[in-house]
């Protein structure tokens, strides 16, 4: 009941916006498309037309390239002192807090997650993460090097160039400010091609970019579907490529991104989060625990917890309050009160989600709560519950990316180590136990990029994410986001004889 317990701490709720910026944004200006297309962006909630917005092709993805690259080659962003750049991302930051709830309202009405979480959760997280690699803009630099002979080496940390990066709906404005933050820092500059159904975040943080003085071509944002984005992980002037998505779009990232040069790659993809309840662990602490982490953001994140393993001694007790609490949750509108879980993102996403609980069903999983499309209007799915799950069922092993837990009895510790690492993915991992042994047994045996311990779904401004196997390449945020943007040079100098002890 996240949503809902966010809600009360506000008097008011952020309203519905009106005003939206609509065109993309190029080399400093807000632009259409050059042969004049457009394309819907929706409301999920009531499937209402939000606005239109330019529909990219390969002259506009061309046009936001060259930005960048002039911007990059012969502008000033590069030659930035560390501190200038600090000082520009602080005030872009400070922009981003005073328009927090117009930031917060946009993300809500384009995606569907409540207002209240959106502000408490992914817009207050955006600017966080922008105040901390402000930080970082002056602190990242290279090592005077020991060696051998009459020589002095030093390293240098230089910005990669372009980067384009590709961002999903599940979490537009924070997936946006997770590759922006480490990219200016080092003084690289951006592409980014906004999902198809959530652009309205990304071009507000695009405007106020401006406002704050980013100079001309360092941020382009492009609108568009699928194409602009393979045609951005080909384009032979782009140095770098990041994506957040589906492992399947991944692929072709990877294999478009080496068509015309070798880019550096860093991919967060898909997963499959198990959840391990141990017999030693506080049940309604666990219930907490996996609830949260498969409901929230409508079962909408890569790193959900979607299969919950349960300690057979108590796996009837967990069955029984999980289902209850998914029974209890509210859906609704966005922007009402009291709501715990909003729409899907879309009427794709709603039915592919439905088709995973039919498959349930077919496979002899046991359906205890949820399962049917919520309303007649909007992109609704009940919170959904199955138990007697096996782990070769398809809602077992495939990312359905909704609000459908399943649930799987174990009965050894070594066991469900070995049963949650037979997946091809590796994003995350939740564990519920009062042991510190088996906290430390189980995170270090997990195959997983991170291992939630008696909480799931912890982010912050400094926590590093990404996966293991198919969940991905690299990791993102805090230090180790800003290795993705960052190339060392070795320079080694010929002295003159005595020159040094």
């Amino acid at each position: 009941m996240f949503a809902r317990n966010v809600t009360k701490r506000f008097f008011s709720l952020p309203a519905v916006p009106t005003k939206f910026q609509n065109k993309m944004f190029i080399n400093g200006e807000f632009v259409s498309a050059a042969s004049g297309d457009t394309f819907g962006t929706y409301n999920p909630a009531d499937e209402s037309l939000i606005t239109e917005v330019p529909e990219a092709g390969e002259e506009d993805v061309n046009r936001a390239v060259a930005a960048a690259r002039h911007a990059f080659d012969h502008g000033p962003w590069r030659l930035m002192t560390g501190h200038d750049r600090s000082v520009l991302m602080h005030r872009f930051a400070d922009l981003l807090d005073r328009d927090k709830d117009e930031l917060a309202a946009l993300e809500a009405l384009d995606n569907g997650k409540h207002v209240a979480v959106a502000q408490a959760a992914d817009i207050n997280l955006v600017i966080r993460q922008f105040r901390s690699y402000a930080g970082w803009a002056d602190k990242h630099f290279g090592d005077v090097v020991p060696i051998a002979g009459p020589y002095f080496q030093y390293t240098r940390e230089e910005p990669v160039g372009v980067a384009a990066q590709i961002i999903p709906w599940n979490f537009p404005a924070l997936m946006a400010a997770w590759k922006w933050g480490p990219a200016l820092a080092t003084g690289c500059v951006t592409v980014t091609k906004v999902a198809e159904q959530t652009p309205l975040s990304a071009l507000k943080m695009a405007e106020l970019s401006r406002e704050a003085g980013f100079p001309p071509g360092v941020i382009n944002v492009i609108t568009g579907q699928g194409s602009a984005g393979s045609q951005l992980a080909k384009h032979r002037d782009v140095d770098k490529v990041a994506f957040t998505g589906s492992t399947e779009v991944g692929y072709d990232v990877m294999r478009n991104s080496h068509v015309h040069n070798l880019k550096r790659v860093s991919l967060e993809l898909g997963g499959k989060s198990a959840n391990i309840i141990l017999s030693d662990a506080d049940v309604d602490l666990a219930v907490q625990q996996a609830t949260f982490g498969l409901f929230f953001n409508a079962g909408q994140c890569c790193c959900a917890g979607s299969r919950a393993f349960v300690h057979e001694s108590i796996y009837d007790q967990f069955v029984e309050k999980s289902v209850a609490h998914a029974a209890s949750l509210k859906l609704g509108n966005q922007f009402s009160a009291n709501v715990d879980q909003g729409p899907q993102i879309d009427r794709t996403q709603m039915d592919k989600i439905l088709n995973y609980v039919e498959s349930g069903r077919s496979d002899g999983a046991e359906l205890l709560t949820g399962g049917n499309r919520f309303g007649d209007k909007g992109f609704y799915v009940e919170p959904t519950v199955f138990a007697g799950v096996t782990d070769d069922m398809t809602i077992a092993k495939e990312e359905i990316f909704g609000p459908v837990m399943a649930v799987m009895k174990f009965s050894e510790v070594d066991e469900v180590i070995a049963r949650a690492n037979n997946s091809n993915y590796g994003l995350a991992a939740g564990l519920v136990t009062q042991s510190l042994d088996n906290a430390l047994y189980v995170s270090n045996a997990l195959r997983a990029g991170t291992i939630y311990v008696n909480c799931f779904d912890v982010f912050t401004e400094s926590t590093s994410f990404g996966g293991y196997k198919d969940s991905g390449i690299g990791r993102e945020v805090g230090k180790n986001g800003l290795k993705n943007y960052l190339e060392t040079k070795n320079v080694i100098i010929k002295t003159p004889e005595g020159c040094l002890p």
